[in-house]
C-alpha cells in the first residue's frame, strides 16, 4: 500500500487493447498467453474485456489471480466505463482489455458504439492486432493497413500474426507489413491448437468445466514469451493518458442488507460491476454454491440468481431440496429475488433439456423452460419498467444470449419490461414479476442504471 504522501498513479503504466479483424482469429488465446507471459514477468497485470461476455473474463481471472472488468460503450455510460477502467488498473504495470468481435463492430453499421474500437478511443489506449493468416501472406499487410487507416482516433501499435505456417510464412508477412510501412510484427504465433480453450453452445467452456491441464497457463506463458517479442510490446503500450477513475455519484444505500448469490459452474455469469454496485452501497454478498449442496444461506434480505448453466447440472439442482425449498420459502415471505436467464431459469417449475428429461426447479414462476439446439437469442437489449412502483420508467441496458425458451409466459406473472433492440427496435415484452421474485432472460449491467438494482433490493436513498 503507498503512504500517504505517495502519489498513486491514475492509471496503468502500460495499456492495450487486443483486437481482431473477425471473431474467431485467436483474441482469447492470445490475451491469455500474452497475460500468463507477463504475470509470469512477475508484473500486475489487470484483464478487461470489451462487450457483454462473461467467460473469457473467468479465464483472464484464472490466468491474473485478479477479477476481470467488462467495459461496453453501448451497455454502460463512458464515465462509468473510465472510472471502471481507471479504478481497476490504478498502480498496476500493465492493463489489457481482450476485445469484441472484429475491431470495428458494433451495435450498428453507420457508428462506433459496443465496437472494440470506440472503446479504445475511449480510454486513449492503443490496439494490438491479432490476425489470423492462414492462407494469407502480402494480402495481410493489406488487411492491417485498412484497420489502421480505417479511424484515425483508433491507434494501431503492432500485429500479432497468429496461425503461422512456418518460419517462411512469417518472413512474407513482416516483408509486407515493413515494406507497406504499416504498423510493425510484434510476433507470431504458430498453429497450436492443444492450447485453445474448448468450446460449447454459449461459447467458450468455463473454467469450472474447461478441463484443462494444471500446467495450460505455464505452457500458454511459454508459448508467448517464445513467440512474441513482449519487451517491444511493452514498450510500444506506454500509457499516455491522463486519465482518472472519477467520483461515484449520490447512490441508494443498502443498510444492513445481506444479499445471497448463488456462484458455481451452474450460477457463474456476473458482471463484476454489478458485484460492486451492491457493495458499493453497503449489502454485503453472500456467495454460496447450490451444485455442492449449498442451501440458501440463512438471515438473508435478497438473493441474486446470474446466468450460466443450470439445464447442464440440471440433475444435482433437481436433488438439492436446501436449495429449492429454501428459493420457495424466501419467495413466500416476500424477500426480493432478482434473477437472470439461468437464473431465471432455475426459478422456473420445471426445466426440459435437448434430449427431452423435464427436472423440477424451484417454481417461483409456473412455467417450463425448454432447451433448443439450434435456435438462440442474441444481442444488445434495452428495457424499460413498467408498472412496478418504485421502478417505474427506469431504463437499463444489456444483453441476452440463450439457448432456452418458455414454452408459455409464467401464470399469473406480471411481465415487468418493455424491450427494444439496440437500433430501438420494440421486441415486445418481457422481465416478470411474481411478488417479491423478478426474473427475466436478459443479463442486465448495473452500471447502466444502478438506481434499478438498488431500489429492488433496498428502499432508502442516502447521498454519499
Amino acid at each position: 500500500m503507498p503512504s500517504d504522501t505517495e502519489a498513486v498513479p491514475a492509471g496503468p503504466r502500460r495499456a492495450f487493447v487486443v483486437a481482431a479483424p473477425w471473431s474467431g482469429a485467436g483474441k482469447t488465446t492470445i490475451t491469455l498467453g500474452v497475460l500468463a507471459a507477463l504475470r509470469a514477468r512477475g508484473l500486475s497485470v489487470q484483464a478487461f474485456k470489451a462487450g457483454p461476455d462473461y467467460i473469457d473474463p473467468a479465464h483472464h481471472a484464472r490466468v491474473t489471480g485478479r477479477a476481470s472488468h467488462n467495459l461496453d460503450t453501448w451497455m454502460i455510460p463512458e464515465a462509468a466505463n473510465r472510472r471502471i477502467f481507471f479504478g481497476a488498473s490504478r498502480g498496476c504495470d500493465v492493463a489489457v482489455v481482450e476485445g469484441v468481435m472484429g475491431l470495428f463492430d458494433g451495435a450498428s453499421g453507420s457508428g462506433p458504439e459496443g465496437s472494440t474500437a470506440h472503446l479504445a478511443a475511449l480510454l486513449g489506449i492503443p490496439v494490438v492486432l491479432v490476425v489470423d493468416v492462414r492462407s494469407m501472406a502480402r494480402t495481410a499487410a493489406a488487411l492491417v493497413g485498412g484497420l489502421a487507416g480505417f479511424d484515425p482516433s483508433v491507434r494501431v501499435a503492432g500485429v500479432i500474426w497468429n496461425r503461422v505456417g512456418s518460419p517462411g510464412h512469417r518472413r512474407l508477412l513482416d516483408e509486407a507489413l515493413e515494406a507497406a510501412g504499416f504498423p510493425p510484427a510484434l510476433g507470431a504465433f504458430p498453429r497450436e491448437a492443444a492450447l485453445a480453450v474448448p468450446e460449447r453452445h454459449l461459447g467458450l467452456v468455463t473454467p469450472e468445466d474447461a478441463g484443462l491441464a494444471a500446467d495450460w497457463a505455464e505452457r500458454l506463458a511459454a508459448r508467448a514469451e517464445a513467440h512474441i517479442d513482449l519487451d517491444e510490446l511493452l514498450h510500444r503500450t506506454a500509457f499516455r493518458g491522463a486519465g482518472s477513475a472519477a467520483p461515484q455519484q449520490a447512490v441508494r444505500l443498502l443498510r444492513c442488507r445481506r444479499i445471497a448469490v448463488a456462484r458455481d459452474a451452474a450460477f457463474c455469469f456476473y458482471y463484476e460491476e454489478n458485484l460492486a454496485v451492491l457493495r458499493r452501497a453497503g449489502a454485503e454478498i453472500v456467495c454460496f454454491a447450490p451444485l455442492e449442496g449449498d442451501g440458501v444461506p440463512p438471515d438473508v434480505h435478497g438473493v441474486y440468481l446470474g446466468g450460466g448453466y443450470p439445464e447442464v447440472h440440471a440433475r444435482r439442482l433437481a436433488r438439492n431440496q436446501a436449495f429449492l425449498e429454501g428459493l420457495r420459502e424466501l419467495h413466500g415471505r416476500g424477500v426480493p429475488i432478482y434473477a437472470e436467464c439461468g437464473g431465471f431459469m432455475a426459478l422456473c417449475a420445471e426445466l426440459e433439456d435437448v434430449e427431452g428429461r423435464v427436472y423440477p426447479m424451484a417454481g417461483v414462476f409456473r412455467a417450463r423452460v425448454r432447451m433448443r439446439r439450434n435456435r438462440f437469442r442474441l444481442g444488445y437489449r434495452e428495457v424499460e419498467v413498467t408498472g412496478l412502483p418504485g421502478l417505474e420508467g427506469l431504463r437499463a441496458r444489456g444483453h441476452e444470449f440463450h439457448y432456452s425458451d418458455l414454452v408459455a409466459p409464467p401464470a399469473g406473472a406480471r411481465a415487468a419490461y418493455r424491450v427494444r433492440s439496440a437500433r430501438g427496435e420494440p421486441l415486445g415484452r418481457e422481465g416478470y414479476r411474481m411478488g417479491s421474485a423478478l426474473g427475466s432472460y436478459i443479463h442486465l449491467h448495473f452500471a447502466s442504471c444502478p438506481a434499478l438494482p438498488l431500489r429492488w433490493f433496498g428502499p432508502e436513498v442516502v447521498h454519499e
